[in-house]
């Protein structure tokens, strides 16, 4: 039922298409063919801007969803206040494996969004304009579109213009780690909440938005307000794009009007007529049952109203045939391997949410429920970016949603179905997120539980209620790889040790290997249970 997920997928549209105006005719629209299909575009005053963005209703369509007019306005004044330069920023790091729709808009219709950038940058005052990417197809294509434009990075030019390639990372995709990359230091979290409209690149204000915004932007200026709020819902205005993959037929990215059906656009896919649930707004969103998603409307306010979110623009439907718990832990696994490794409620607390729902999973019972919620909510609110949060949020909506497999396998033998796998993952994790390859393991004919190991990789190794290491092998993420060696070095009983990891080619998602509930760790190293 469920097919895999294109780099660059199928593009559909349910009524007349704005951001996708001319995919008919060429597979991507050139300068010369982005003239022809959406015609020029004059420039517009700061405040006429602003006013503009106000009038349509425009937010980020990266997740976060900030109103754009009051993020314009923040970049002016304060740029103005500091007698400083502002910088433009366009984020093209989709890393999440279930969005494809910035992808289709960069490969596609990189000057739409550079449209959009540099309507921004002409109204600011900006002289630099940074474009962040992480796949090749989308590098290629903007830095082709920088150069049909004339644009460049030389030091004399009115606008200094850059692509910025980054890993293929969830963290990535945040705004600091955008902005700290733009600056030529790593594309990750700094570790401290700075609003970017005050210091961003370079210290300067800067006007930081995801490529489909800066594309609507360019759709609504040269429509004009009016016009463009014909389309959609009178309080969400004009188009979104979506991208359809999980249980469904014809993976796709799908341009639609606000207030479109929900259950239309899952059809338009081939998603099954009654799904067990849908996953709204990507891997940091929430779920569906089947009921609410049959009376769902394509929108943001529409779908947080009904518990989804809109998010980062993914649905995923689940079919019938499979595990909705188990789907959900390869998910939480593949979350918890995309922390920067930096803060603990990322590196330690995703981890422990992922054996908790592992353990919830294997029969656990209420206990193990309980202890997983408790992990949940202690992660929340603490990150030094969003990515515990929208994590933590992912897993408890998972059990909300599906509660009826939750008691199953709480309370029972498990509901009995398979995991499939048709929640799509990268099939290679980023370089410093993905395990290296390499796992660490006990030797319980040696450990004698000093837990010297638990103290220097907690993320890895916790110590069970006897003391001793509740782990027998862990596999070993890039950035953990450092700390491991530093903890079979110090083991003073020499007990522990790195080896290869042979399960690490056939699932990227490997975790933590558990030992089997009930048994003693100093049974298994005196060979009795």
């Amino acid at each position: 039922m469920n097919a895999a997920l294109p780099d660059v997928p199928e593009v559909r549209v349910v009524g007349l298409p704005l951001l996708t105006s001319g995919f008919d005719l060429v597979e991507r629209l050139d300068l010369a063919m982005h003239l022809k299909v959406h015609g020029p575009l004059a420039p517009l005053a700061g405040e006429h801007l602003a006013a503009l963005a106000e009038q349509i209703a425009l937010r980020g369509r990266g997740g976060a969803g900030f109103p754009f007019a009051r993020k314009l306005r923040a970049v002016a004044e304060a740029a103005i206040r500091r007698g400083v330069r502002p910088v433009v920023v366009v984020n093209g790091s989709e890393d999440e494996p279930a969005c494809r729709k910035d992808t289709v808009l960069i490969n596609r219709a990189p000057h739409l969004i550079l449209d959009g950038a540099l309507l921004a940058a002409e109204a600011l005052g900006a002289r630099t304009l940074v474009v962040g990417v992480t796949r090749d197809s989308t590098e290629a294509s903007m830095r082709a579109a920088l150069a049909e434009r004339g644009l460049s990075d030389r030091r004399r030019s009115p606008l200094r213009a850059r692509v910025r390639r980054n890993p293929v990372r969830m963290v990535t995709g945040e705004s600091s780690a955008l902005v700290r990359s733009a600056d030529g230091g790593p594309p990750l979290p700094p570790g401290r909440k700075v609003r970017t409209a005050e210091s961003g690149v370079g210290g300067a204000p800067t006007l930081l938005s995801n490529a489909e915004t800066f594309a609507q932007l360019a759709v609504a200026a040269r429509l004009g307000p009016d016009r463009y709020r014909r389309t959609g819902l009178r309080d969400e205005p004009g188009t979104v794009l979506l991208t359809l993959s999980g249980a469904v037929t014809h993976p796709m990215v799908v341009e639609v009007p606000t207030g479109v059906p929900l259950r239309y656009v899952l059809q338009l896919a081939g998603a099954p007529p009654l799904p067990q649930g849908v996953l709204t707004g990507g891997y940091h969103g929430k779920w569906l049952d089947p009921v609410t998603a049959q009376d769902a409307v394509v929108s943001r306010a529409a779908l947080e109203a009904c518990g989804g979110a809109l998010g980062a623009g993914a649905v995923l439907p689940l079919g019938p045939g499979t595990c909705p718990l188990g789907e959900a832990l390869r998910v939480a696994d593949w979350l918890a391997g995309e922390s920067a490794g930096q803060c603990g409620p990322c590196y330690l607390g995703l981890p422990a949410a992922a054996r908790g729902l592992a353990e919830v999973l294997d029969g656990g019972g209420l206990t193990a429920l309980e202890a997983l919620r408790e992990v949940t909510r202690a992660v929340k609110r603490r990150g030094a970016c969003k990515h515990p949060d929208g994590s933590a949020a992912f897993v408890e909506s998972t059990l909300a949603a599906f509660t009826d497999d939750l008691a199953a396998h709480v309370l029972g033998e498990g509901c009995g179905r398979p995991v499939e796998g048709v929640l799509p993952l990268h099939e290679a994790g980023p370089q410093g997120a993905a395990p290296s390859g390499r796992r660490l393991a006990v030797d319980w004919t040696l450990c004698q539980g000093h837990g010297l190991c638990a103290d220097i990789v907690p993320e890895l190794i916790q110590l069970g209620p006897d003391g001793f290491p509740s782990v027998a092998e862990a596999a070993v993420p890039g950035y953990s790889e450092a700390r491991a060696q530093r903890a079979v070095r110090r083991c003073p009983a020499l007990a522990l040790r790195i080896e290869e990891d042979p399960s690490a080619a056939r699932a990227p998602e490997t975790r933590l290997s558990l030992l089997p509930r009930g048994l003693s760790r100093r049974a298994l190293g005196s060979g009795r249970q």
